[in-house]
C-alpha cells in the first residue's frame, strides 16, 4: 500500500492523481484531515484515513507493515517538529517499508529559517531506523505565479533580492518527482535535491508578466526592512513577512539558483518553463 498523508492539499492532490495513473486505487491510501475532502478519491476506490499531525492519537491506524509512506510536511510553521516526529514514531510503529519525506532544497547546509524545522524532520527520520527517501524540494513558481493578478495590477514585483536568480519548478513537477519515488526502486537512503532546469531573476518574472499580461511590469528592488513593511502593509502577518524576506535573502545569497537538472531526471522530462506558468496563471 502507498500511503499519502497531507493528501488534500495542493500538492498532495496532484501526487493522488499522479499515483491513481500509475497503481490500482486498492493500492492507494490517503490520510487526510478532514475525510470529507477525499469523498471523490472514496468513491474511485481509495482508502480514507482520517489523520491529523496534531492529534497522535489518529495515527495509529494510519499506516500498515510494508506500507510506502509520503510524508507532506505540515503546513503550521513553528509546529512541524513534533507533529513530524509523532508520524514517524507511528510509522516506525506500524512497520512501513520505507519513508518518503518532502523538505526543503539544500537540506542541512540551507541557511534561511524556513528550512530549520525541515533540518530537525529529517534528523528525526534518520535516527528511527526506518528506510528512508528526501525530496528536497526547491520553491514551486507558483508560490510566485499565485501573486501574479496584483503585482500586473501594481505594475511592480517587489523583494529584496537584488539581480540574484532562483531555479523554481512547478508544483506538477514536483508531484510527479514524489510519484517516481513512491512508485520506483533503488531510492532508499537518498536526498534528491530538486529544482528547476533554468534559474530567472525577478526582473525577468516581471518581463515574463508585462508579456504575457501586455501591461507593463517591473521589478522594484528594496532594502530587507522596506521589504518587510510593505509586506506587513499589504496584509501579510509579521511572522510570514520575516520568512519571506529572509527567503529572500537567501536567494540572494545564491542558495535557490542551483539548477542540477535532479529533478527532470526523477520525472523523465525537462521542468516546467516560467513562462508557461505564468500564462497558466492568468488564464485562471
Amino acid at each position: 500500500m502507498i500511503v499519502v498523508t497531507g493528501a488534500t492539499g495542493q500538492l498532495g492532490r496532484l501526487v493522488v492523481e499522479g499515483l491513481l495513473a500509475k497503481v490500482p486505487a486498492a493500492e492507494l491510501a490517503v490520510a487526510v484531515r478532514s475525510p470529507e475532502k477525499a469523498a471523490d478519491w472514496a468513491g474511485r476506490g481509495v482508502a480514507v484515513r482520517e489523520v491529523d499531525y496534531g492529534r497522535p492519537g489518529t495515527l495509529a491506524a494510519a499506516f500498515g507493515a510494508g506500507d510506502r509512506v509520503l510524508l507532506i510536511s505540515g503546513s503550521e510553521v513553528g509546529a512541524r517538529v513534533p507533529q513530524h516526529t509523532a508520524v514517524v514514531e507511528a510509522a516506525k510503529a506500524a512497520g512501513v517499508a520505507r519513508l518518503v519525506y518532502t523538505g526543503v532544497l539544500g537540506g542541512d547546509e540551507a541557511g534561511f529559517a524556513l528550512a530549520d524545522e525541515h533540518k530537525a524532520t529529517e534528523a528525526v527520520i534518520r535516527a528511527s531506523g526506518l528506510p528512508y527517501t528526501f525530496l528536497r524540494n526547491g520553491w514551486y513558481t507558483e508560490n510566485y505565479t499565485a501573486n501574479a493578478a496584483a503585482a500586473i495590477e501594481h505594475g511592480t514585483v517587489l523583494g529584496s533580492s537584488g539581480d540574484a536568480r532562483i531555479a523554481t519548478a512547478s508544483r506538477q513537477d514536483f508531484a510527479d518527482a514524489a510519484v517516481a519515488v513512491l512508485t520506483g526502486e533503488g531510492h532508499e537512503g537518498r536526498a534528491y535535491e530538486l529544482s528547476g532546469d533554468t534559474a530567472w531573476s525577478f526582473s525577468e518574472y516581471a518581463a515574463e508578466l508585462a508579456a504575457a499580461s501586455g501591461r507593463p511590469v517591473a521589478y522594484r528592488n528594496v532594502g530587507a526592512g522596506e521589504h518587510r513593511a510593505a509586506l506587513v502593509g499589504a496584509g501579510v502577518p509579521e511572522v510570514f513577512a520575516d520568512i519571506l524576506v529572509d527567503v529572500d535573502a537567501a536567494i540572494a545569497r545564491g542558495e535557490l539558483a542551483r539548477d542540477r537538472g535532479v529533478l527532470s531526471g526523477l520525472i523523465g522530462r525537462p521542468t516546467t518553463p516560467l513562462a508557461e506558468t505564468v500564462k497558466a496563471a492568468l488564464a485562471g
